[in-house]
């Protein structure tokens, strides 16, 4: 159950930003989502953020939360399994 998460949070991430020259086995699942890992922005995080609630029912309340919840995958895919009502 968690693996199939993990895929569809990749999936999720490639289609929302529109990577498209990463497919979901090149996003390590413990490599950062910021920075140095897949580089993303801030405005990448609030597109994310959108599409989470959307596709998930989970609300990510402010920028503190939200920095754990993108620290990785897994850390997303964690909070996503918690959290959806």
């Amino acid at each position: 159950m968690a693996e199939d998460l993990v895929l569809e949070l990749k999936k999720l991430i490639i289609n929302t930003l529109k990577l498209e020259d990463i497919t979901p086995e090149d996003i390590e699942d413990e490599a950062p989502l910021f920075g140095e890992g897949l580089g993303l922005d801030s405005i990448d995080a609030l597109e994310l953020v959108v599409a989470l609630e959307k596709t998930y029912n989970v609300f990510i309340p402010d920028s503190e939360v939200g920095k754990k919840v993108f620290r990785s995958v897994n850390t997303l895919a964690e909070f996503v399994k918690t959290h959806r009502t």
